[in-house]
This record gives structure tokens, C-alpha cells and sequence, in this order.
């Protein structure tokens, strides 16, 4: 039996915990903030029950061996797009009717596009699934996967997701839906891998799901089954080292407590891991800082809002412009996006708000918390006031103005995600954007990295498939 101490209580810290107690290990997880979760996280308020995080569910089979009991239900539409000519289309997890859909909002010719890039698509997530999502990835897998000669054509490494884009789909307005995929990532679509095509069909083909009483519940299940397998869970204990030579020695709290284990998993960043953490920090060269962050609104809203699906995103007339100023522009430092895409999450369910209200979580992509050129400093007096009132200015300028029907709005920039969670920056799925993550082996013996900054890579799903990895590479008690 080893002794393992997990850093961070985030889904991926949770979900290895659970797994090793399970396999026969003596665990302790040490989580810097009050709650459990990471970024799952909740905000209540007069009634009002917000999850702070993720607000959908893909994949749901990936967490069926956790014994989690969850009972997840399917969203229909999966998202609900509302374009700048006004045109709106919803997605669907049944092909042949989003096929139907497209094609009475697009035209037949925009629905043989999206079918032609589908089965790309296809190729991608099936060639990913097999050799890159559930195992552990290295120079030495890298060049196992450059044999199959059929998967790396399909996967196309030296291809954007931007230009895969532009090869299958003509309407415009198509190409916008897919760059909105990079994002789920943290990157930008002109230069995300082609590799992410991957995303829509996972999400399109499995489905998209909600958690009654809001996603923040998944990490509630992980946290009881933790303390049934005994895991203990110590909150407000933030570890400020991991010792070690040749192999880790144990982890130093800010409380000054020495731990020994014999194993510790890492669910902080990466980037912070290698920054902060360790006595000989691993060079930083491959992980990238800038992945982007987000703008939120929290909002308590009297009545009905039919126009709403459970996601709803309003995409902008000039998508480059939004990149341009998350990402920063030669010549241009970040700033504040002037016409942001908008994505509403409204979930009809009684356990998150009061009758004959709504409770909706709005998020716009935003550079990182920061004074550098590529950043915004968020900080600024007066700032998350002023751009909470253009945002809403921006959805009234769309159709949807919701100024006249708010009991309240609270606002959450990328500098408060940053210090509630330990996100560098405030980025919300890891710093190290793009295909290839940092490995889940760290660069001494007995250092494992878990979570969305690592491979596989960010979201819910990758993040459970990265604790398994992980449990995995360490095995079962002896």
C-alpha cells in the first residue's frame, strides 16, 4: 500500500483519489480553497443556484465506472446558434436531423458540406480515441501513432482547424460554428490544430447533457464517494512544495506540515506545477501561457425568455476581431472584445431557480488576467462594471435585451477565476492549449500530473479519461 497525496480537488484530483482508494492506496487530497470541485464550481444566491464552470456533459459514458449514480438528461438542441443575419440553427446529436436542420436554415448545399465534413470528422475522432485519448502519450506512442499512415493523414498535424474549415464548408456561417470549437480549448481557431474537428463530433454523436440541480452536483457525487473509499479530503490546506531528489519525498504545506508519500498527483496547472512547485523546475519551453479566459455574468432574470435554448451562443459579425483582441495583434495588445460572441446558458430546472424566473450564466471569451502585452488587467477600478454593461448591450443589440427584467447581476472576470481557482490567468480549460499536452508522468520518479492542462487535454471527459491514465501508470496496491 502506498501512500499518495493528490494536489487540488478539481474533477481529475477527485476522480484519480477515488480511483486509487479503490485499488487499495492510502490517499490524502490537499485543496487550497473551502470547497471541493475546482473550477465546478457554484455561486447561490435569493433562490438562484449558478454553476461557475462547465455547463455541459459530453460523454457520459467515460464516468460510468466511478459509481457516481448520476442521472444525466439529453439536451435538444445541444446548442441553439444564432448568427449576425439573424438565422438560427440548432444542433442536434442525431446526424440525419441536424442534417434536416441545416438545410432548412442554410440550404441543401450547406447540409452536403457539413455531411462531407462529418465524415472527416469521424476519421479524426475514431483514429484520437484509439491511440491518443486513453493512453498515456510519449515520444515513443507519438511515433507508434506516425505509422498508421491512414490516421495521420486524418488527423492532418500540419493542418488548422480554421483551414479544415474552409476546405469542407462553404456557408460562412458553418465555418463560424466550427472555429467555436477551438475555443472549447482555450485556443484560436487560425491556429488550433485540424486535430479538434474531433470536438463537434464527439459532443454532436454522444450527445449533450445536463445534471438536474446544475453540473456543480458531479463534483458533490466525487467528493462523497472519495470519503467512502476513505480519501481524505483536507480543504483550506494549500501545498507550497513538492519535495523530492531523485523520486518525490512528500509535499510542504503553506501551514509548514511536511507530508511524506510515497506518490503525489498533481491537479494544479502545469504551468504552475513547473513554475512554483518543484525544486528543479522542468523548463517551460511547449506550454503555453495563453490560452484564453472568460468574462461571466451571473444573472437573476423575472420571467420567461422562450428565445432561449439550454446554450444559446450569438456569434459576432467579424469572429477575427474577437481573436485579434483576445489573443493581442501584431501591433495591438489585448483588450476587452468590442463584439463578443455571447453564450447564454439557461437550464429550465426548478432546483436552480425561483418560479417564474431564470438563472443565467453568460460567458464571453476574454484575454487573460495580466498587465503583459498579451493580456488585460482586469483589476482595473471600474472595469468588470463598465464591460458587464456592454455585454448586455451587445445582447440587446441582437434581439435579446434582458436590461429591464434583472433582480441582479454579478460579474466574474478572468482575475477572480484566477485567484478562486489557481488558473493562471484565468484559463478556463488549462494553459496549454492545442492537441499536445504536457505527459502525465512528471520529470521524477513518482510525480504523476493530472487534469485539464495535461493530456488528454481540457473538459469534463478528458479530464476523468486523464485520472484513469494516470491510475493506471500507478496500479494497484501491492
Amino acid at each position: 500500500m502506498s501512500e499518495i497525496v493528490v494536489i487540488g480537488a478539481g474533477v481529475g484530483g477527485l476522480a484519480v483519489a477515488l480511483r486509487l482508494a479503490a485499488a487499495g492506496h492510502r490517499v490524502t487530497v490537499h485543496e487550497r480553497a473551502a470547497r471541493p470541485g475546482g473550477k465546478l464550481g457554484v455561486h447561490e444566491r435569493d433562490g438562484y443556484r449558478f454553476d461557475t464552470g462547465p455547463s455541459l456533459l459530453t460523454l457520459p459514458d467515460v464516468f460510468a465506472d466511478l459509481g457516481l449514480g448520476l442521472r444525466p438528461q439529453p439536451l435538444d438542441p445541444v446548442v441553439r446558434h444564432v448568427f449576425p443575419d439573424g438565422v438560427t440553427l440548432d444542433s442536434s446529436s442525431d446526424h440525419g436531423v441536424f442534417l434536416e436542420r441545416i438545410g432548412a436554415a442554410l440550404g441543401p448545399e450547406a447540409a452536403a458540406d457539413w455531411d462531407r465534413f462529418w465524415r472527416r470528422a469521424a476519421r479524426i475522432w475514431h483514429a484520437s480515441w484509439e491511440s491518443v485519448l486513453r493512453r498515456p502519450v510519449s515520444a515513443a506512442s507519438l511515433a507508434r501513432l506516425s505509422w498508421r499512415v491512414g490516421d495521420l493523414a486524418a488527423i492532418a498535424p500540419w493542418s488548422s482547424l480554421r483551414a479544415l474549415g474552409r476546405r469542407y464548408l462553404r456557408d460562412p456561417r458553418l465555418r463560424m460554428l466550427l472555429d467555436r470549437y477551438a475555443t472549447y480549448t482555450g485556443t484560436d481557431p487560425r491556429r488550433a490544430p485540424a486535430a479538434l474537428a474531433a470536438i463537434p463530433y464527439a459532443e454532436l454523436t454522444h450527445g449533450g447533457w445536463y445534471l438536474p440541480g446544475g453540473l456543480v452536483t458531479l463534483g458533490d457525487s466525487l467528493h462523497a464517494r472519495c470519503a467512502d473509499h476513505g480519501v481524505r479530503v483536507r480543504l483550506r490546506s494549500e501545498v507550497t512544495a513538492i519535495e523530492a531528489d531523485h523520486r518525490v519525498r512528500g509535499v510542504r504545506l503553506a501551514s509548514g506540515e511536511f507530508q511524506p508519500a510515497d506518490v503525489v498527483v498533481s491537479n494544479v496547472d502545469a504551468i504552475t506545477l513547473y513554475r512554483d512547485l518543484l525544486p528543479a523546475p522542468k523548463p517551460l519551453r511547449g506550454l503555453a501561457d495563453r490560452s484564453l479566459a472568460g468574462f461571466v455574468l451571473l444573472l437573476g432574470v423575472r420571467g420567461k425568455t422562450p428565445e432561449l435554448a439550454h446554450h444559446t451562443v450569438f456569434f459576432p459579425a467579424d469572429y477575427d476581431a474577437e481573436f485579434d483582441a483576445v489573443f493581442g495583434a501584431p501591433g495591438r495588445r489585448a483588450r476587452p472584445v468590442d463584439d463578443p460572441a455571447v453564450f447564454v446558458t439557461r437550464a429550465d430546472d426548478p432546483l436552480v431557480r425561483p418560479d417564474g424566473r431564470e438563472a443565467w450564466f453568460v460567458l464571453v471569451n476574454a484575454a487573460r488576467q495580466g498587465t503583459e502585452w498579451s493580456a488585460v488587467d482586469w483589476r482595473r477600478p471600474g472595469l468588470a462594471e463598465a464591460y458587464a454593461d456592454h455585454v448586455l448591450a451587445v445582447l440587446a443589440r441582437r434581439g435579446l435585451d434582458v436590461r429591464g427584467r434583472l433582480e441582479f447581476a454579478e460579474t466574474r472576470t478572468p482575475a477572480d477565476l484566477a485567484e478562486a481557482t489557481g488558473a493562471p490567468g484565468g484559463a478556463i480549460y488549462g494553459t496549454a492549449g492545442g492537441l499536445l499536452r504536457p505527459g502525465n508522468r512528471g520529470p521524477v520518479d513518482g510525480l504523476f500530473l493530472v487534469g485539464g492542462s495535461v493530456h488528454p487535454g481540457g473538459g469534463l471527459p478528458m479530464v476523468i479519461l486523464s485520472a484513469r491514465i494516470v491510475a493506471d501508470q500507478i496500479g494497484p496496491a501491492r
